[in-house]
């Protein structure tokens, strides 16, 4: 322990080694006691404002101010939960009809594509154990 580092403690935490960091304590007390003038300086200043902190009181809001700030604050109407309710549900069955809107789409292009007289046999219809569509044997 050094002394600025002692100093810096005391100035930190106050007089009480109490308060004092729990990693530093015995340290710091052991410095205090080997140099026991600088350290009774630091701590009698310590102690002095420790004494001026603890004498400060704040009294209670008194039953005006409370009154007044309640009274201040601003009133909310409530929303009807009806018409919450109402716009939820619309949302919710908009997005389901246009999700089944989509699949219905996309369900009828593959089937009237993958039907048509002209059509050709596309990768997607096809897996890899169906054979080549193209010949390579002339390569």
């Amino acid at each position: 322990m050094t002394p600025e580092r002692f100093q810096q403690i005391v100035e930190a935490y106050g007089a009480d080694p109490h308060r004092w960091p729990d990693g530093e304590r015995i340290a710091a007390e052991t410095w205090a006691l080997v140099h026991r003038a600088e350290a009774d300086a630091l701590l009698a200043d310590a102690a002095a404002i420790d004494d001026w902190l603890a004498a400060d009181k704040v009294a209670p809001p008194s039953l005006a101010l409370q009154q007044r700030v309640v009274g201040s604050a601003p009133v909310r109407k409530p929303v009807a939960p009806r018409t919450r309710l109402w716009w939820s549900g619309a949302a919710v069955a908009g997005v389901g009809l246009l999700g089944g809107f989509a699949g219905a789409l996309a369900v009828s292009f593959f089937v009237l594509t993958a039907h048509a007289p002209d059509a050709h046999e596309s990768s997607y219809l096809t897996s890899s154990f169906g054979g080549a569509s193209t010949d390579w044997s002339g390569e």
